[in-house]
C-alpha cells in the first residue's frame, strides 16, 4: 500500500487536489483510502447527548455506531498513522494535512511563502492554486490537479511507496540511515524502498492477526530464544520452518 500526504494551508487547494487525485487513481483502477487530519482542538465526531456519547461517558473505550449505509468506529485516543494504516487494505492511502509522519508529501499553496513554511525534505511535488501561475519550485514540478491531473498522478505512481517504520535512529539504522533520510533518498532515486530491512527478516510475529514490525536486534533476540528451546527437541532441523501459535490464556 503506497502512502503519501497532501499538506497546505486552508484554501490553498488541498482538498480539491486530493479529490482530483482520487478520481484519477480510481480511473486507473486503483483502490484508494484517505485520512483527514483535523487541526481543531475541540473537534469530536460524536455529539453530546447521543447514545454513543452516553456510552463514552459511561466508560466504553471503543465504540461502534452501525447504520444502514456506514459503520463508524470511535477510538477514545489519537492514533498514530501506522496504527491507522493497519486498518486499510487499499492500493493508495492519501493523508490530508498530516505532516508528522515520514511519508512523501505534496505541498499545496497559493503563494511562495506558504510553500516555504510547509516544505521539508520529504516533499516531492507542488500543487494547489500556485500551480496556476508557476511551473516549478527549486527544481520540483508545480502541477495543477485540475488542469493536468494525469501528469500529477504519473509522478505519484513513480515516487510514492509503502510506509517506512519511522523508528528512532538510535533504535534502528540497519539500512545505514534514519527513516527520514532513507525517505529523502528514495524520493531522489538514490535508494529503494526495499533498502529498508524491516520486514525482510526470517521471523514474522503476529498479535491478534496483526503483523508486528521488529528491528533486527529484536528479531535476533526472539530467534535465539526460540532456537535455544526448540533446537533441543526431537524433529528439529536447522533448515526447517518453525511455527508457533500461542494463545495468551490466563490461568489461576
Amino acid at each position: 500500500m503506497k502512502v503519501f500526504s497532501v499538506v497546505g494551508y486552508t484554501k490553498s487547494g488541498k482538498t480539491t487536489t486530493i479529490e482530483s487525485i482520487i478520481r484519477e487513481l480510481k480511473k486507473r483502477r486503483y483502490s484508494v483510502g484517505t485520512v483527514k487530519d483535523i487541526h481543531y482542538e475541540q473537534f469530536e465526531m460524536d455529539t453530546e447527548g447521543s447514545n454513543t456519547h452516553r456510552h463514552k461517558q459511561a466508560g466504553a473505550e471503543l465504540i461502534t455506531a452501525r447504520g444502514f449505509h456506514e459503520t463508524d468506529i470511535l477510538f477514545q485516543e489519537r492514533l498514530g498513522i501506522h496504527r491507522i494504516a493497519s486498518f486499510y487494505d487499499v492500493d493508495y492511502l492519501i493523508l490530508e494535512g498530516v505532516s508528522d509522519s515520514i511519508v512523501p508529501k505534496i505541498v499545496t499553496a497559493d503563494k511562495v511563502s506558504d510553500i516555504e513554511e510547509k516544505w521539508d525534505d520529504t516533499t516531492f511535488l507542488i500543487s494547489g492554486k500556485i500551480a496556476d501561475v508557476m511551473d516549478d519550485y527549486k527544481g520540483y514540478e508545480a502541477i495543477s490537479a485540475i488542469k493536468n491531473v494525469s501528469r500529477l498522478v504519473d509522478i505519484i505512481e513513480e515516487k510514492t511507496f509503502e510506509l517506512l517504520p519511522d523508528y528512532d535512529e538510535a533504535c534502528c539504522n540497519a539500512c545505514g540511515y534514519s527513516c527520514r533520510e532513507l525517505c529523502k533518498r528514495i524520493l531522489k532515486g538514490q535508494k529503494k524502498r526495499q533498502d529498508c530491512v524491516i520486514g525482510q527478516g526470517h521471523i514474522t510475529l503476529k498479535i491478534n492477526g496483526q503483523v508486528i514490525t521488529m528491528v533486527p536486534f529484536v528479531q535476533k533476540i526472539l530467534k535465539n530464544a526460540i532456537l535455544g528451546v526448540v533446537g533441543e527437541l526431537e524433529g528439529y532441523t536447522s533448515n526447517g520452518t518453525i511455527t508457533i501459535d500461542m494463545q495468551n490464556d490466563k490461568y489461576d
